[in-house]
C-alpha cells in the first residue's frame, strides 16, 4: 500500500508528521513526501524542513493522501496549480483521500469536499462553506465515503489511528497506539472552543494562532 502525504511550503510540521508516525508501522506500507519537486520543503516554522522524495507527476496512484494543512500558507496552497490538479486527479483512484487541520480546505479547493461533511481548525469552520462542505465542528474526524477530514494539528494522530483500524482492523491500531504510547493525559482541559471562554477565545486569536489563510 502506498500512502501520500502532499508538501507545499509553510505546511504545518505536526500535521504531516503525525500521521506519519502512525502510518509507517502498518504491514506491507510504504510511505512518501510528495510535492511539487523532490528536495526539503519548509515548514510555517520557518525552521524545520521535511524531504519530499518525489513529485506529483512520479507519484501518479497512491492508495492513500493526506493534506496536511498550515497556519500560515492554505491559502497559497489552495492556488498551486500543481498541487490541486494532481489531488483531483489521482483521487479518482485513492481508496482514501484524507486531510489534517486546514488541508480540508485545499481538498475543498479541488471540489473534493462539496457536498460532504468535514472539519478542520476550528478558527476555519465557516471556510468549509466557501467549499462546498457541511462544517461539524464539534467531531475530531468526520468520514464520508472515502473523504476523511481530521481537526486541528494534533487531531491527525487520531485520524491515523482511526485510519489503521479501517486498513488492518483494531488491534493493530492498538498495538501501534501502544508501540508509539499514545497515552494523551493533558495537563489543561482547554483543547477545544466549547471547553473555553469566549473572551480566553479572542485571547487566543490575538495572542497566539495566527491567520490560518
Amino acid at each position: 500500500m502506498q500512502i501520500a502525504i502532499a508538501l507545499y511550503p509553510g505546511f504545518t510540521a505536526l500535521d504531516a508528521v503525525g500521521p506519519y508516525e502512525v502510518l509507517r508501522q502498518m504491514p506491507d506500507t510504504e510511505v512518501t513526501f510528495v510535492s511539487n519537486r523532490s528536495g526539503p520543503v519548509l515548514a510555517d516554522s520557518g525552521v524545520l524542513s521535511l524531504y519530499a522524495t518525489c513529485d506529483y507527476h512520479e507519484l501518479s496512484a497512491p492508495d492513500i493522501v493526506i493534506v496536511p494543512g498550515s497556519s500560515t500558507h492554505t491559502e497559497i496552497a489552495m492556488r498551486d496549480p500543481e498541487l490541486i490538479e494532481w489531488l483531483q486527479r489521482v483521487h479518482q483512484q485513492t481508496t482514501w483521500t484524507t486531510s489534517v487541520c486546514t488541508g480540508a480546505l485545499i481538498l475543498g479547493a479541488a471540489g473534493i469536499l462539496r457536498g460532504h461533511p468535514a472539519t478542520t481548525h476550528w478558527t476555519m469552520q465557516s471556510a468549509l462553506a466557501d467549499v462546498g462542505a457541511e462544517s461539524r465542528p464539534n467531531d475530531r474526524v468526520v468520514r464520508d465515503g472515502k473523504v476523511v477530514t481530521a481537526a486541528g494539528v494534533s487531531a491527525g494522530i487520531d485520524f491515523a489511528l482511526w485510519l489503521v483500524a479501517e486498513v488492518c482492523g483494531q488491534e493493530r491500531a492498538e498495538m501501534i497506539q501502544l508501540a508509539i504510547e499514545y497515552d494523551p493525559q493533558p495537563p489543561f482541559d482547554a483543547g477545544h472552543p466549547s471547553k473555553v471562554s469566549p473572551q480566553f477565545l479572542q485571547h487566543v486569536l490575538t495572542e497566539v494562532v495566527p491567520p490560518a489563510l
